[in-house]
């Protein structure tokens, strides 16, 4: 359909589209004017206001996501905060709201679930998009009910943020509480085990008798050393103190008994030679000289055997010396293996009690703060803006719907113009003839004087044809 047959079809149907519109118009008006006022209320609240936790004081995370808005917007709308306005301004006990539910639901169901039902169908949440302000608007007939209930949710809204806030922190807090018990108890049975320990193994500090039972083992260790020194020395004395070269043992030279002895043979000897070359050997002092030299030697021979004798008894004490100190060595080394055992045990121990004091130390701190934040009623939301009374209904609003109805009408005749055209349909221009007839226009006959008149034919035809002029098949 070209421009100049939906000119043609709405100027013959002018009538229907003009009719159509002002049934619409009045309609509206009519309709509006009848429907019954409605109030907005509207309360502003400012989420996350402070940026940090009132009771622990730790900085919180960014919550203007859309996810975290958009949550916050369900809880308002949720029954559980419409439960607490029914509650808070005693809804359910007026007589008017209890006939209003038995007329409308037999009785049947709850008043509350009814009233929730209602309030939330009239209640609307818009959170900003730039900001962290949730908007809360109730439609009412009345305007100071709709700012005392738009009031009354944005309070029952901090309620349930502060419920939701402290329920997790009371029931953690419980937990905590059973957690400490057990917890002080494998405290104090880590504990007894050690003190039991302590007690049956006689150890005060470990690393003390360590320490000093370490020392022994060094000190028995330094004295082995020189044990076995001295006893390779007196070994080595022994074998030199026996036999043919025991003359030229230290032992046996350096005795000064033995020295003298060996002055006084010297001095023996030496008179029994000039003795002997004076006189003969039957002769007295020949035989006291000589008795004297055999008795000097004697005497030597014994007190080299006897200073052989003192070195041998003096190596077999060093070496019986070395044996007791190698004793007493294993036997310190067992007990200081046995003390690393005894301490490897207690620090096993030692190791569980400290384990379970830190254990303790943290569910003490933990439930100390979550005790605090169980108790807490502070909220990390706030009122900006509280409903006041609107002294204007939000609807109806009559420009408005009678604007939208001129539009609608406008819109609604022009289509009834196009059902009736295709309803009944008449031939208004030559297009409609090639349409119709799937044949060429040959002439069209014109009143020369309405083409002076009607400047809209001068537009849509391409070339006026006088009916005079015009030639025929």
């Amino acid at each position: 359909m070209s421009f100049q047959q939906l000119f043609l079809l709405l100027r013959a149907r002018f009538k229907i589209v003009v009719t159509t519109l002002l049934v619409t118009v009045l309609l509206t008006i009519v309709i509006s004017l009848l429907i019954s006022k409605s109030y907005k209320a509207t309360a502003t609240v400012i989420v996350n206001y402070k940026g940090a936790d009132p009771v622990t004081g730790m900085v919180l995370p960014a919550q203007l996501m859309p996810g975290y808005m958009a949550t916050q917007v369900s809880i308002i709308s949720s029954k559980n905060v419409a439960y607490k306005v029914i509650s808070g301004l005693k809804l359910a006990e007026s007589p008017t709201v209890k006939q209003d539910f038995v007329d409308d639901t037999d009785g049947e169901g709850t008043i509350e679930d009814w009233l929730s039902e209602l309030l939330l169908k009239k209640l609307d949440v818009t959170p900003s998009r730039e900001s962290s302000i949730i908007e809360i608007s109730f439609y009412g007939a009345n305007p100071q009910f709709s700012a005392a209930i738009a009031n009354a949710f944005a309070e029952a809204y901090l309620q349930t943020n502060i419920q939701l806030k402290v329920e997790p922190s009371k029931k953690a807090a419980i937990y905590f509480t059973d957690q400490l018990k057990d917890l002080k108890n494998d405290l104090e049975n880590a504990q007894q085990k050690l003190s039991a320990y302590q007690q049956e193994k006689g150890i005060v500090s470990v690393d003390e008798r360590l320490d000093v039972e370490r020392a022994r083992l060094n000190d028995l260790s330094t004295q082995l050393v020189m044990a076995q020194g001295q006893a390779m020395e007196a070994q080595s004395r022994q074998r030199n103190s026996n036999g043919t070269s025991a003359n030229e043992s230290p032992d046996i030279a350096s005795n000064p008994v033995i020295q003298s002895l060996k002055a006084d043979i010297a001095r023996a000897e030496s008179k029994f030679a000039n003795i002997s070359q004076t006189v003969e050997r039957n002769h007295p002092q020949y035989q006291s000289a000589k008795a004297e030299v055999d008795h000097l030697r004697d005497e030597l021979n014994r007190q080299v055997q006897q200073t052989s004798g003192t070195v041998a008894t003096n190596a077999r004490i060093l070496q019986q010396r070395e044996s007791e100190i190698r004793a007493a060595l294993e036997a310190q080394k067992i007990k200081v293996l046995e003390l690393n055992r005894d301490r490897d045990a207690l620090s096993i121990l030692v190791r569980e009690v400290e384990s379970a004091q830190n254990a303790y130390d943290l569910a003490t701190q933990r439930f100390s703060q979550t005790n605090i934040e169980g108790q807490s009623n502070q909220s990390d939301v706030a009122i900006l803006n509280p409903a006041t009374v609107p002294l204007k209904p939000a609807s109806p609003r009559i420009l408005l719907n009678t604007a939208a109805a001129i539009f609608l009408g406008t819109l609604l005749g022009l289509g009834l113009a196009i059902v009736a055209e295709l309803l009944d349909k008449r031939i208004r221009s030559p297009e409609d003839l090639v349409e119709i007839l799937q044949a060429p226009v040959l002439g069209v006959m014109v009143n020369d004087k309405k083409i002076t008149r009607n400047w809209l034919s001068w537009i849509f035809r391409k070339k006026p044809v006088n009916v005079k002029k015009m030639s025929m098949l």
